[in-house]
This record gives C-alpha cells, sequence and structure tokens, in this order.
C-alpha cells in the first residue's frame, strides 16, 4: 500500500553492526530515528540496547533536528513498552514515561511482530549499516565513531532519496516547521535504580560492583547509569562516579574511597584490592620509602596521609609537592601538604627561604665536646 508521510513525525529502531573501538573488535548497537518525510536519518551508536541508550537516543536526536517531532512510531521493544494489555494498549516503563512527560511528543507502536508498520526505519537501518558502517569502521572511542556518523547524517541532507526531486535537506525544512520547540532543560539521560551499600562499601549496578567512600556503608542510595558514566548518590548528594563497564562479575574502584578506612589500619595498604592497580608516580614511592626508612610504622601511617590529600587537591598538584618535598628534603606529611596548598593557591611555599630574603639565615653546626669547657670553672674555651 502507498503510504502519505505527513510532516513532523518521527520512526525509532535499533541495529546492530561490527567495529573496532580502542583497538577491539566488538559489537555495537546503533540508535536510529528517520523522518518519513523528508528521510532525514540520526544514527548514534552505543555499547548496548539498554535503557541509557534509549533515552539519550532521543535527547540527542532532539538536539540533532533542533525540535521534537509531534509522533514517534515505535516496535514494542521493552525499553518503552512494560505490557501490552489485552485491548491493545500499552503500559510504557517508567523511563520512557519520563522521557515522553519531558518532550511531550505522542507515542505510536507498531503491530507486534510487524517491522514493515515503520519500514521508513527499518530501511534505515539497513542504509546506516551498509553505508555508514561498512566498511568495519575503526574508532578510538564512541564518541569519535558516533562524531563521523553525524557528519555522515548531515552530508545526507545534500542527497537525494527515492523519486523526490528535491534534496533530503530541502525537504527537511518542512518537518521542521511543524516540530515543537526544544524544553528550556535537555532531559537526564539515565536509568535510575535503587541500591544500597555492601559491608565493603561496594554498589551492585547491572552484574558489576562500583565503590563508594566507606563512610556510606550500608547507606540506601540510588544509581544512575549512564551511557559512559555510573553515578551514585545519598541523600540527594553525589558520592561517587565511575566510568560505565559493560562487563560483568567487574569490580570498579575508586581507591580514594578507602583511604580513610585504611589509614586506621595501615597494614592493610599493600593488601587493599581497591589499591592494587593504582597508577601512582614514582615520587609516591620514593617518598614511602623514606617516611618508613625514618620513622618505621608511623611513617607509612603518614603517607597514607599525604594520599589522602588527592581526596581534595588533583594528583598531579599533590605529586609536585610530593616531588619538592624529597628535593627540599623535608620528608613528612605537613611538609607535602604546605607546598601543595601553597599551589593550590597560587603563592610562595613558606618552606622555600629563598622567598624570603629579609629573613636572616641560621647556621647551624654539630655541636662538639670542647664547646661544653666552658661550663667548667677555671677552664676557658
Amino acid at each position: 500500500m502507498p503510504l502519505a508521510h505527513p510532516s513532523g513525525h518521527a520512526q525509532v529502531d535499533f541495529g546492530e553492526a561490527i567495529g573496532v573501538i580502542g583497538g577491539v573488535r566488538q559489537k555495537i548497537h546503533f540508535f536510529c530515528m528517520d523522518l518519513p518525510q523528508s528521510d532525514t536519518p540520526f544514527v548514534k551508536a552505543y555499547p548496548a540496547e539498554t535503557t541509557e541508550a534509549f533515552l539519550d537516543g532521543h535527547v540527542s536526536a532532539f538536539a540533532f533536528f533542533g525540535g521534537v517531532p509531534l509522533s514517534v512510531l515505535y516496535d514494542n521493544t521493552t525499553l518503552a513498552v512494560a505490557k501490552i494489555c489485552g485491548d491493545g494498549r500499552r503500559e510504557r516503563t517508567r523511563a520512557f514515561t519520563e522521557l515522553q512527560s519531558h518532550y511531550l511528543f505522542q507515542d505510536r507502536f507498531g503491530r507486534p511482530g510487524k517491522g514493515n508498520d515503520k519500514g521508513k526505519v527499518e530501511g534505515l537501518v539497513k542504509y546506516a549499516r551498509s553505508n555508514f558502517l561498512t566498511p568495519i569502521p575503526q574508532a578510538a572511542s564512541f564518541d569519535d565513531l558516533n562524531a563521523m556518523l553525524e557528519e555522515r547524517c548531515r552530508q545526507r541532507r545534500g542527497e537525494r532519496a527515492g523519486r523526490h526531486g528535491e534534496t533530503i535537506g530541502e525537504r527537511l525544512v518542512a518537518d521542521l516547521e511543524a516540530f515543537r520547540d526544544l524544553p528550556a532543560v535537555p532531559l537526564e539521560p539515565s536509568e535510575k535504580r535503587a541500591a544500597r551499600v555492601s559491608s565493603t562499601a561496594l554498589v551492585r549496578y547491572r552484574g558489576n560492583d562500583y565503590s563508594v567512600p566507606t563512610a556510606y556503608g550500608f547507606r540506601d542510595v540510588v544509581v544512575k547509569g549512564f551511557v559512559d558514566e555510573v553515578v551514585i548518590l545519598c541523600a540527594g548528594e553525589a558520592i561517587a562516579r565511575h566510568r560505565r563497564c559493560y562487563g560483568t562479575g567487574t569490580f570498579v574502584f575508586e581507591p580514594l574511597h578507602y583511604l580513610a578506612l585504611i589509614e586506621t589500619k595501615p597494614n592493610a595498604l599493600d593488601q587493599a584490592a581497591a589499591l592494587k592497580d593504582w597508577d601512582l608516580p614514582e615520587a609516591f614511592q620514593h617518598l614511602r620509602h623514606l617516611l618508613e626508612a625514618r620513622m618505621g610504622n608511623r611513617g607509612r601511617r603518614e603517607f597514607i596521609q599525604v594520599l589522602r590529600l588527592m581526596e581534595a587537591i588533583p594528583m598531579e598538584m599533590v605529586a609536585s609537592a610530593v616531588s619538592e618535598a624529597i628535593r627540599l628534603g623535608v620528608i613528612g606529611f605537613d611538609a607535602v601538604k604546605q607546598i601543595a596548598l601553597a599551589r593550590v593557591e597560587r603563592r610562595p611555599a613558606r618552606l622555600d627561604l629563598t622567598a624570603y630574603p629579609h629573613l636572616p639565615k641560621m647556621d647551624v653546626r654539630m655541636t662538639a665536646a670542647a664547646d661544653y669547657a666552658v661550663l667548667v670553672p677555671g677552664t676557658t674555651a
């Protein structure tokens, strides 16, 4: 049946392809939004077809087009449909309801198992796989791959589709005139789940464990899963941020989360799993050797205090302060802290007397036994 497509409407679907991302050959899932009236495409790739990818695809597509379609046609993906009722009604998922209520577009669904109900976007999936993702794309990251895909979508506007005499870009004007305006603030494209912190300060999300500061053990938290990030909140405050892991059974640690506990248990410094793969500059190990050689176990505790400076000061500044303390021969937590604070405040470190030429220089020499002769009556120095 020949179909007519009015302006201002869209269709959405996901496709799959193979790509090499960061040197790793893997399956990629790409989100497609097609405007049937003008055949204007939008394509964006993700590591997995997840709720957050579904939301992010819409947010990115609306920003790409500069407006919101009047309606969007879907298949009955579980990302949007929680249940198909007997009368044909759909119960929407919570995430999809948030998306729809934020952008105020009408949702439409094809018949179950009838992909031809949204033939335009089905055609876009095949076109994108054959033209945008063939030969197998290679990119350093998904961001780089998506920058390429967005550019290809823009280039497509200068081409013609089907038997139309006008270019896709020329026909797009009618779609954009029918679109609704974007809301003032875009939707935060994340999946939200309630969770609880374990006794080892870990929170499980989608088969992986992410660390939080040990002070939040046994607390109830909310996990926000983004495409490339996991954010953990407690009482509305973000207490941890991690790069998203798409494996399973992986422990994702932030070493700084455990330093407060390790400070009370300094013997655990070398066995803590959270610190096992921590790539610290060589200066830190040099400082630890000097501290422990001078103070023993107390030196280890001071070294942990130096590491804790990175809870508030960037690693690069602390590492620079450690190197400077070693150069000046002031081996201790207080010295490193003073130098680091001086760098943060952009002032000279008070430990370096060259910055204070008006102060008298002290000449301290070793005491000799003969110096005490002046204390004995009848003797002279």
